[in-house]
């Protein structure tokens, strides 16, 4: 499956930002899905995470309460709604994909096999 993340952009702390994650190819399959972020000098950090079983939906401390995730699988789309952005949020956000055989809440890049190429996220304060 190839992933595509649009939607970044520089907005204003306290602003928001709505990023979406287009998947083609083999989208016949069930897949987990979830956003990661990396900031420069940092290692990739998961954000937020949605299960193909039960829509379940799972955050990183970071962002709960701020962030939330979605899928529309009839459009083939993931999305992040992000709200009172701070500048610490800035960072390039990655989507991430992988098929999914029983439910399960991946929460590191290992656990993930397709990425999307990133959408740069600039929070000025």
């Amino acid at each position: 499956v190839q992933l595509q993340a649009s939607g970044g952009g520089l907005v204003q702390a306290g602003g928001s930002l709505t990023l979406s994650c287009a998947a083609s190819g083999r989208i016949d399959r069930t897949y987990g899905m979830g956003w990661f972020r990396q900031a420069p000098g940092k290692e990739r950090e998961f954000v937020a995470g949605i299960t193909w079983y039960y829509d379940n939906r799972y955050y990183s401390d970071s962002v709960k309460g701020r962030f939330t995730i979605s899928r529309d699988d009839a459009k083939n789309t993931m999305y992040l709604q992000m709200n009172s952005l701070k500048p610490e949020d800035t960072a390039v956000y990655y989507c991430a994909a992988d098929e999914e055989r029983e439910l399960r809440l991946r929460t590191t890049a290992a656990e993930y096999e397709y990425w999307g190429q990133g959408t740069q996220v600039t929070v000025s304060s």
